[in-house]
């Protein structure tokens, strides 16, 4: 039974800490809109996506008045396109994604994830046409959000797939270099993606998943740093029992939200994501979070560590809370998207290095991180196989979205607006990985894939 001091304290969460439910997202599955007609295609995907998802927005906003409890996007994942259209024409996958941006806007909702494709062992015609694409579709939408699986631990790693996807990367951001370069915010590289993400840019509907399912991810940096402050000087044992229970409390807010809009839209639920995902407001900061349990700035030594226990705590928390608990859950670290993260950045205190060793026991990866836009294709590539080799070894998701601003340099910084918030332009490593690149083929899966 809920009692009064606990009602009083999430009502503070909400009012002083920034608890809030970041995404519902509705999956979607397209898999009965097949057709060899590329405009029937089109009218099936945009018929099926706003039925379905007709009340989601309304629903949404109803909760959060009931409730009192903020739900900051209502989203739309779908099945991923290229198994959906098939080998039609690169140009097909264009109308595809000019049709999930007018069913998102029919919708009024404020992303809809899915045009990707998964390519980790190798790449179909329909895959390879759609990434042709990627860059022109997301130019020419603002609503759709891109994902390409390059890797997974049973399958190693597609470098013939990175070298693409650093291709693809740089074209998007010379496609929007009039504003950010900010296609690129909508585009990530996996490796051991989760078929049932809410999160943005990432979402997608996996193919075993439901006709429909609503996904819901919540989020209170502000909770648990607030929670830390006030655990004083105890020791790591109980500082992470008190991350744990307050990622309890959190999660449950979610579980409500979920169960509510279940029912409402007699829609089946799927997951609570329970990712600690930051947003430029002061106070919302995982990076504030690690420097709360005693760091003197994100990015020193030990913030690797600090890193890891919030991570597991966060985990351990949440799946007392909820029987399903799936997609990402943990800790974001988006540059951009992090006030802390972003003075460190500034202060010289986190390197792009020191984020990709915080990669191997965070959630998500390098995220919203913001590079030269001289930056050339192969370092791109380069980033993307560091990356998606800790997914692989340690047998977890990890992805990369880098924003190569055109006309910006080391120094300056760019700022996109909203929950993207802003990102100084990191310093990298400029020695070239060219001929690694151009060997092509498959790295193999690790050892300890062989689990069967």
């Amino acid at each position: 039974m809920l009692n009064t001091s606990d009602i009083l304290e999430t009502i503070n969460m909400i009012r002083e800490e920034n608890l809030d439910i970041r995404t519902i997202t509705m999956g979607i599955s397209l898999l009965d809109c097949v057709s060899e007609d590329e405009n029937r295609l089109c009218d099936k995907i945009y018929d099926k996506i706003t039925k379905r998802a007709e009340n989601l927005v309304k629903t949404g906003c109803d909760i959060e008045k009931e409730y009192g409890i903020p739900i900051v996007n209502k989203r739309v994942s779908v099945t991923p396109v290229s198994l959906v259209g098939g080998a039609i024409s690169p140009e097909g996958y264009i109308k595809i994604a000019k049709t999930l941006e007018k069913a998102a806007q029919t919708l009024g909702i404020n992303f809809i994830g899915g045009f990707g494709a998964l390519v980790h062992k190798g790449m179909t015609v329909g895959a390879q046409n759609l990434i042709s694409v990627i860059p022109e579709a997301l130019a020419e939408t603002n609503l759709v959000c891109s994902s390409v699986n390059v890797a997974t631990t049973k399958a190693g790693i597609n470098m013939d797939a990175i070298a693409l996807m650093g291709k693809t990367i740089k074209r998007a951001a010379y496609l929007t270099r009039d504003d950010r370069s900010i296609g690129c915010a909508k585009l990530v590289v996996f490796a051991n993606v989760p078929e049932d993400n809410p999160f943005m840019a990432g979402a997608f509907h996996g193919i075993g998943e439901p006709d429909c399912v609503i996904n819901v991810g919540v989020s209170g940096p502000g909770v648990v740093s607030s929670a830390i402050a006030r655990a004083g000087d105890c020791d790591l044992s109980e500082l992470a029992d008190i991350i744990k229970k307050t990622a309890f409390k959190i999660t449950r807010v979610g579980q409500l939200v979920a169960h509510e809009a279940s029912k409402r839209l007699d829609t089946p639920f799927g997951i609570i994501d329970l990712s600690l995902a930051p947003t430029p407001a002061i106070g919302d900061s995982v990076a504030h979070i690690l420097e709360n349990m005693g760091l003197t700035v994100c990015g020193s030594h030990g913030t690797t560590a600090a890193l890891a226990m919030l991570n597991d705590a966060v985990k351990k928390g949440g799946v007392m809370a909820s029987s399903h608990v799936g997609g990402l859950s943990g800790a974001f670290i988006p540059v951009s998207e992090d006030a802390g993260m972003i003075s460190a950045v500034e202060n010289g205190s986190l390197t792009i290095e020191k984020l990709e060793a915080m990669t191997a026991v965070c959630s998500v990866g390098l995220d919203m991180i913001a590079i030269p836009g001289d930056t050339p294709e192969d370092v791109i590539c380069g980033i993307i196989a560091d990356e998606i080799s800790i997914g692989v070894a340690n047998t977890k998701t990890t992805a990369v979205r880098v924003i190569p601003v055109y006309g910006k340099g080391v120094g300056e910084s760019v700022d996109f607006g909203g929950l993207l918030g802003h990102a100084p332009i990191m310093q990298l490593n400029g020695a070239s990985p060219a001929k690694f690149i151009a060997r092509g083929g498959r790295i193999p899966a690790p050892i300890h894939s062989l689990k069967n």
